[in-house]
């Protein structure tokens, strides 16, 4: 192993231990449980702000994952925390969903089932599972797979249905967020489905599972990646038409290399050719949102080819790991060397040096973006993910 990696190593090992720590440190809720919902950009906590069922199972997924890596008893206990306070507050026991978000103190807030931060409780308690053999988080990881696929997917045309009311009944608003287009079929939800799908048939080989992740595969190969442009397609109405929107920067990149785990995991050999293809073409196009100080831009307009001049957070993250793939699918030094660019450009404007966890992001003066230090968005998933999967990537 070359230094520069051996240094990348030992750097992430680093920055995993300083993330994990502030989110033990700053966000357990030892009044009302689980975690506080919200933490502003100059580290103040706001004690009674929502609970949001995605932070929840990220942060469920990371403390699970990194301990495979620290073995800190600490790091399994906040799983643990994670994992029952789900169980508890978001799970809804009377129509087997899970509540988008709750109050501080539990009781449920917005109770509509939105299959994304479903997919992300899928992909949380099948990790908890693989490190502690907690059959309550298999069981209901299993439960939530089979309500996704019997309200969500289309039997008609294919594909995965946005959200529902917490009955199950169509909902006339199925966007994430105020940002999102209000289509029934998004690239993100159906990138996060498959993630999820994935994650738990590591731990439950299923071959109906095994064949619903086959079908999305080939789902988002057909609808979502644009094999002419390299870049994602993001939302489409039931019928499969395009809405266009942007071009998302961190969305490509982190499609580029998640997907192509996934087709790994289920060994489908043809997939996994496919997949290597759209891993490589995707990083190329990604490098147009690449600015010279190796940082990677937010989005693109289309219609006008406006570029949103900000770089968050999280599509730093997904670039080390996008162009790590490239790099191991080519052993091309191009690749390895965005790597250490965007790695250098997040240490320097992206980590918050003083109070620890990472900054939402600069603008393109390197102004700091005054927003969630901690909240519904803003999670150690995506900074944690970079960090756990480079250090099992680089060999020792």
């Amino acid at each position: 192993m070359n230094s520069n990696l051996k240094n990348l190593k030992t750097e992430l090992e680093l920055e995993l231990q300083s993330i994990l720590s502030y989110w033990m440190e700053n966000t357990i809720d030892k009044k009302n449980g689980g975690f506080v919902g919200q933490i502003d950009y100059n580290n103040n906590i706001i004690n009674e702000a929502e609970k949001g069922s995605v932070l929840n199972a990220r942060l469920l997924w990371t403390f699970s994952a990194a301990y495979k890596i620290t073995k800190n008893k600490e790091h399994l206990k906040t799983a643990k925390r994670a994992f029952e306070y789900i169980s508890k507050y978001f799970y809804d026991k009377e129509f087997g969903g899970i509540f988008w978000n709750i109050n501080y103190d539990g009781t449920p807030k917005d109770t509509k089932n939105q299959i994304y931060a479903i997919a992300f409780v899928i992909y949380g308690l099948s990790e908890y599972y693989s490190v502690t053999q907690d059959k309550k988080a298999l069981h209901l990881s299993i439960a939530l797979y089979n309500r996704i696929q019997k309200h969500s997917y289309d039997i008609e045309k294919g594909g995965y249905f946005e959200a529902f009311t917490r009955d199950w009944n169509p909902i006339d608003d199925l966007r994430l967020s105020e940002k999102d287009a209000n289509e029934k079929k998004t690239m993100n939800t159906h990138l996060h489905i498959v993630e999820g799908y994935a994650n738990l048939y590591k731990v439950w080989k299923n071959e109906s599972l095994r064949k619903a992740i086959i079908e999305l595969l080939e789902t988002i190969e057909k609808y979502f990646i644009n094999t002419e442009t390299g870049h994602l397609r993001l939302f489409f109405d039931e019928n499969w038409i395009e809405k266009k929107d942007v071009i998302s920067y961190g969305h490509d990149i982190e499609a580029a290399w998640l997907l192509l785990q996934c087709a790994e995991i289920i060994e489908d050999e043809q997939l996994i050719t496919r997949y290597k293809k759209h891993a490589l073409q995707i990083a190329d196009v990604t490098k147009e949102g690449i600015d010279k100080d190796g940082g990677l831009w937010y989005e693109l307009e289309i219609e006008t080819n406006e570029l949103m001049a900000e770089k968050h957070w999280w599509p730093q993250s997904e670039l080390m790991i996008g162009y790590f793939t490239a790099w191991q699918l080519t052993q091309k030094q191009e690749y390895l060397d965005i790597v250490f660019k965007n790695w250098d450009f997040t240490k320097k404007y992206m980590i918050d040096k003083e109070n620890g966890e990472w900054f939402w992001g600069v603008f393109s003066d390197y102004s700091i973006m005054k927003k969630d230090k901690a909240g519904f968005w803003k999670c150690p998933y995506h900074n944690g993910r970079a960090c756990i999967e480079l250090i099992h990537r680089i060999q020792n």
